[in-house]
């Protein structure tokens, strides 16, 4: 099999992977996701006995539908597809506190999964269902149902509507689109630790800009009406209520005219409801507890930056003791802060809590700006405590991690290796492996990772299978992402599969991770504020020139490829250095920033109201963005879904039209029916051939 065949019908060789484990407090199971191979999308739900170390199907979507067609409603739809959710069957499912009783949606129906008896049924209720979840002490479950949140007992008694919107354009307990697509709130209700309330939130999208994306292969049908907040126009209005078992509510009252942004909520036993709200511009927020009998919110602590505050998994939380957890930037460090002391330094870079117990605090982290070694790539778990950060994961690699009770699943990804390896820890030792389906690919990456350049740019070098010195410099492909929250220098082996197979067709690729890419420091990720095309785009361009010194690159055939923001880089780069660059492939391009959403593009551009000239120079669309040189005129392809809801087809129909009218040549290859993901196997496996074709074609290649 050819890897862009095998590529694309194992959706990136995700399929048949363990994932989204919950480990049971009591020690005994983990309960996980996994499809039957490395080429089947729909996922089962797995609960690993520890003691035995075997694992068993605790629900089969495939008996529970009996052979039917999974449907999907509009509002799951949506979901899928700002999670970025390319699989079918059990997607996602939530537990109680035990880990005993599992809830999850099929085609819109509620079913539950008792995880100690081995059971699944279903509990007929109104739907379609989206995001079900227990109750804490698994007696009743809330879910969401024609955009109302309900409850309804375990045992499938008692169903009713809680909080019922009041209009098409209201909702209860789903988050908004820019809440999913940019601050990674999916949820939008939250049970209290003892299961007698709800927090839930209440979005009304009547002031966001209305958008309809057709189907030009379908004209017979209408086309989708999108609420999208662009740049500069109104978002939706989010508000929090407390709503009780028999539908009382009490709602949740903040600033909200100055911090609109709902970004953040936790509910523990260790504290009241945190919320973490920030201001439009990001440079201000605050975390606010909330009184469940009032509603009312206090202050507990406010920050500000001169350039934007930054997101974080995992936080903020509750320590056991009730104090604040949160990750600040401090002095160009990212540190795990615990009430006002540091518990970490500028020799790690935290990127997420992962959990926080009694005795310490789990997190996810880099090397820091202060490290000795840079350890490029990586991405590591340590537990830390009153003695500091002690490292859980040894080998180079990346890691992540889940932890429950005296359990931990940590999964590691390695050079080495293909895939991930699955270890379930109980109390730092390992007891038992959970095992992947995933396919071997039929390639093997072989990427060598450096610091570049004088501002030591983290870079993959890749070059072809069998590449000996003698055979001369070779033509170079740069295969990068490039933005905000894009780290595709890894120290793992699959990311880097696509890039090895572009050079196994002749070239030298590379992947550099310039300013503005997550994972090094503060100041690293913020020097591209209201700089995108000129930041960015530099850097790639020194990590070329300064790699050049020491590898076989030939710097006159020089090709670039990216996909949504690394679209945007590629056009960038042939249209504003065709010095540099030879020809590029920009995929799903964000071309015009007035066209893409509010809190993202406002963190690092301001407000087009505000600073238009911004928008301009970093436009691809207007006559700034098109100021670039009128020769050479460098091959330039465009590829975009016309189904797309994140980046919309707006965006490339409108390049196109502005380099046609600069006399400009270009190809355009729409994707009917195609989103941001590309998940069709055809299209996925085609577009990887047509554009090596495209690039071998441009840059003179046999």
């Amino acid at each position: 099999m050819s890897f862009p065949k095998q590529h694309a019908r194992t959706q990136r060789f995700t399929l048949g992977a363990p994932r989204t484990f919950s480990p049971s407090p009591d020690g005994e199971r983990v309960a996980f996701l996994r499809s039957p191979s490395g080429t089947e999308r729909t996922n089962l739900l797995w609960v690993l006995d520890t003691a035995s170390g075997e694992s068993r199907i605790a629900a089969d979507p495939r008996a529970l539908l009996a052979g039917a067609e999974e449907e999907l409603s509009p509002e799951e739809r949506a979901r899928r597809e700002r999670s970025r959710e390319g699989s079918a069957g059990i997607v996602g499912y939530a537990v109680d506190r035990a880990v005993e009783l599992a809830a999850f949606a099929l085609s819109g129906r509620l079913f539950v999964a008792e995880l100690r008896a081995g059971t699944t049924r279903e509990l007929l209720v109104p739907g379609p269902v989206v995001d079900p979840r227990p109750s804490p002490d698994g007696r009743l479950l809330a879910y969401v149902a024609h955009n109302a949140l309900r409850i309804v007992g375990a045992d499938g008694t008692h169903d009713r509507a809680v909080a019922e919107p009041s209009g098409a354009d209201h909702s209860w307990g789903l988050a908004e689109f820019i809440a999913a697509e940019e601050m990674g709130r999916t949820r939008g209700f939250w049970w209290s630790p003892d299961g007698d309330r709800l927090l839930v939130a209440h979005v009304d999208t009547s002031p966001v800009l209305r958008w309809w994306i057709a189907d030009p292969a379908q004209p017979s049908r209408p086309p989708a009406e999108v609420g999208y907040p662009a740049a500069g126009t109104p978002n939706a209005a989010v508000t929090l209520a407390l709503i009780g078992l028999d539908g009382s509510r009490t709602e949740v009252t903040w600033d909200r005219e100055r911090y609109p942004y709902l970004a953040h909520v936790h509910w523990s036993a260790a504290g009241p409801p945190l919320l973490l709200a920030q201001s439009r511009d990001q440079r201000t927020q605050v975390y606010l507890t909330v009184d469940p009998a009032t509603g009312e919110t206090t202050t507990v602590l406010s920050e500000t930056d001169p350039v934007w505050l930054e997101l974080f998994t995992g936080a903020p939380a509750w320590s056991s003791e009730g104090a604040l957890v949160r990750i600040a930037d401090q002095a160009d460090a990212r540190v795990l802060m615990v009430a006002d002391r540091a518990l970490s330094d500028a020799r790690l870079h935290v990127r997420a809590v992962l959990d926080v117990s009694e005795d310490d605090i789990l997190v996810s982290a880099s090397a820091g700006a202060g490290a000795a070694d840079p350890e490029i790539g990586q991405v590591h778990v340590y537990r830390i405590g009153d003695d500091g950060p002690r490292r859980l994961s040894r080998p180079p690699g990346v890691h992540s991690a889940v932890r429950g009770g005296p359990l931990t699943v940590v999964s590691s990804a390695a050079m080495e290796r293909p895939g991930a390896l699955v270890r379930v820890l109980r109390d730092g030792e390992e007891i038992a492996r959970i095992a992947s389906y995933a396919e071997q690919p039929v390639l093997t990456a072989r990427p060598t990772l450096v610091e570049a350049g004088d501002r030591r740019i983290p870079a993959a070098v890749v070059l072809p299978t069998g590449y000996r010195a003698s055979d001369g410099p070779l033509p170079v492909l740069m295969d990068p992402y490039g933005g905000p929250h894009g780290q595709r220098v890894v120290a793992a082996h699959n990311p880097h599969l696509t890039s090895q197979w572009f050079a196994d067709q002749g070239f030298a690729v590379i992947v550099a991770d310039g300013r503005g890419t997550p994972g090094r420091s503060p100041e690293w990720e913020k020097s591209i504020a209201g700089d995108f095309a000129g930041a960015t785009l530099d850097d790639q361009i020194d990590a070329l020139r300064a790699l050049a010194a020491t590898h076989p690159l030939d710097l006159g055939r020089v090709g670039i490829r990216g996909w949504s923001y690394g679209g945007y880089l590629a056009a960038l780069a042939v249209l504003r250095r065709p010095d540099v660059f030879h020809a590029g492939v920009a995929g799903a391009p964000v071309t015009d920033w007035r066209l893409y959403d509010t809190h993202y593009t406002e963190r690092y551009l301001g407000h087009p109201a505000e600073s238009p000239q911004v928008y301009d120079a970093n436009s691809l669309v207007t006559e700034g963005g098109l100021s670039a040189p009128a020769e050479p005129v460098r091959p330039l392809m465009i590829i975009h879904g016309l189904a797309d809801d994140n980046v919309v087809a707006a965006h490339t129909l409108r390049f196109s039209s502005a380099l046609l009218a600069a006399g400009r040549p270009h190809e355009v290859l729409p994707l009917s029916g195609v989103t941001h993901m590309t998940p069709q196997e055809q299209v996925a496996e085609n577009l990887l051939l047509l554009q090596v074709d495209f690039l071998r074609k441009s840059l003179g290649m046999a």
